[in-house]
């Protein structure tokens, strides 16, 4: 077996051993809920590996009914996500969850054809949160860290009875109210060369870094985490043009090997700049939640709550893993 396959396998039977209610489809790289309950709109999201614990990590009651996994940075094939559809579909249809990669959005697009051929009710959304770039490059917004607020408001809301329509409907609203800017501090390493996947010199930060060993748009020297932090609410700022008292919830995500108490502060930073700027943060969430392999960076994501179930969808137990 070689590096990328073991790498791949290692990690879906840590997700088979530490959570029981995780099963696989015979040896393919498709997981799921074996608990789930069957009356709820199965959501289904997935695309290449490298990116642990999405997406495996988010299979669970309140969230994904499954995920599947390719090729480490290449998304499965069309008929592996045939084969999960027809799996997950007990007559009431399924929702998928795709980012925007052209590649994933490629054998999407064409599993969810075949499917809707067959008879089935398959409805999607691309989620496409990073803001990294200027708007009209829009097929380089990508869908980083911020599609895991679509996992979690969709996944409870399906929890709750949503019909297939309404989940569509409230993806429609929920995509574009959120956004992720992305930074590094060093270079994620090939797993069969071990060298950096791009050139980022000790003491710089890579701004607007993807989660596919992608370099950012501009290389800077790191002065400090708190000019780090106001740069990013700088630009959300702009991006967003929110006004006094409005809510949204907040998502820190580990891009990979970032020391935790890098994280802690960072957070802790954050949070005192969106409170001058007069918001109401209404849910915080930190932790290794879509990584790019051992990278050490940071993801901050925002959701502009447009309605309080989402609060409340987002704040519900799961027994997802990586959401714990």
């Amino acid at each position: 077996m070689d590096k990328h396959k073991h790498y791949i396998e290692e990690h879906i039977q840590r997700f088979l051993k530490d959570s029981p209610h995780i099963k696989r489809f015979g040896q393919s790289r498709f997981l799921y809920n074996a608990k789930r309950d069957e009356k709820c709109i199965p959501l289904l999201a997935g695309g290449g590996s490298g990116h642990e614990p999405a997406h495996f990590g988010y299979i669970g009651q309140g969230m994904l009914a499954g995920a599947i996994a390719g090729d480490l940075f290449i998304p499965p094939t069309p008929q592996e996500i045939i084969a999960a559809i027809r799996f997950l579909d007990k007559g009431q249809g399924v929702f998928v969850i795709i980012k925007n990669f052209l590649a994933d959005i490629k054998v999407f697009q064409k599993a969810i054809e075949v499917c809707r051929q067959e008879g089935r009710d398959i409805r999607y959304i691309i989620s496409h949160d990073d803001i990294s770039v200027e708007e009209r490059f829009s097929i380089r917004h990508r869908g980083v860290a911020g599609t895991l607020f679509l996992h979690k408001i969709l996944g409870q809301a399906a929890q709750e009875g949503a019909s297939l329509e309404h989940l569509e409907q409230l993806a429609l609203k929920l995509a574009p109210s959120i956004a992720t800017l992305g930074v590094a501090t060093r270079a994620p390493h090939c797993l069969l060369s071990q060298k950096p996947l791009f050139h980022l010199q000790e003491g710089f930060i890579s701004y607007g870094v993807g989660i596919h060993g992608e370099a950012g748009y501009r290389t800077v020297p790191f002065i400090s985490s708190e000019k780090l932090a106001i740069e990013l609410i700088n630009k959300l700022r702009l991006f967003f043009r929110w006004k006094e008292g409005q809510g949204f919830a907040l998502l820190i995500n580990n891009l990979g090997q970032t020391p935790p108490d890098v994280i802690q502060q960072f957070q802790e930073q954050v949070l005192d700049l969106l409170d001058i700027e007069g918001l109401k943060i209404e849910f915080v969430h930190s932790g290794r939640f879509m990584t790019n392999l051992d990278m050490e960076g940071i993801s901050l994501s925002l959701c502009d709550i447009r309605d309080h179930r989402w609060i409340e969808w987002l704040s519900a137990e799961t027994t997802a893993p990586a959401w714990q």
